[in-house]
């Protein structure tokens, strides 16, 4: 009898001293848990705003070569602007928070290829994707910030001079495509989207 009251009396201790210990936690971090959430929700899930991916921020150094619907292309091409092969290896940025879903070498004029999908405040998601990379330094599922360093510049395995192939999307998970379309539905502009979303 004498035991059992004991260690009735032990364990509403610990019960009252872990209950207190929580609410006073959650009493004074009431304003760190805010934070917490807040950064959370901001970084984890949400864009931030829209980078170029190479130049960071603004493709300093760095020249279109080829802009989205000029002769039918679905993107834009980055080139360095000392042209030929002077921007291979130069480094790829993230545009914007986000989730990788697909990084791998699919061979052919593609090569290796990044695809991320960026969450954006309005509830919006849009996907970019970046192609011809020589070394890709993200994984499937990796999650990424803006200007994160996620591939570097290649040349799709020799099949051209070296250069960023970058499309924004706004289906998500389109097929790769042909790079080159006049029907442009699932496709924006990149260099307006970014521009209109810094």
């Amino acid at each position: 009898m004498i035991l059992n009251k004991l260690l009735c009396v032990i364990i509403m201790s610990i019960v009252f001293f872990q209950c207190k210990k929580e609410k006073q936690l959650i009493v004074n971090a009431t304003q760190q848990i805010v934070e917490k959430e807040s950064v959370k929700l901001d970084t984890l899930k949400l864009t931030k705003g829209y980078g170029f991916p190479v130049g960071k921020p603004d493709a300093k150094r760095y020249y279109n070569a080829q802009k989205f619907q000029e002769n039918n292309h679905l993107g834009d091409d980055w080139n360095g602007v000392g042209g030929g092969n002077t921007d291979l290896g130069d480094p790829i940025y993230a545009i914007a928070n986000g989730y990788v879903s697909f990084a791998k070498d699919v061979k052919g004029g593609w090569g290796n290829i990044i695809r991320i999908i960026h969450h954006n405040p309005d509830a919006t998601k849009v996907e970019s994707l970046y192609a011809h990379c020589q070394k890709l330094l993200v994984n499937k599922g990796d999650y990424v910030t803006k200007g994160t360093k996620i591939a570097t510049i290649g040349t799709a395995d020799g099949a051209y001079l070296a250069h960023l192939h970058f499309e924004i999307r706004d289906q998500i998970n389109l097929p790769i495509g042909p790079g080159y379309s006049s029907d442009i539905k699932g496709y924006l502009n990149p260099t307006k989207y970014i521009n209109n979303n810094r």
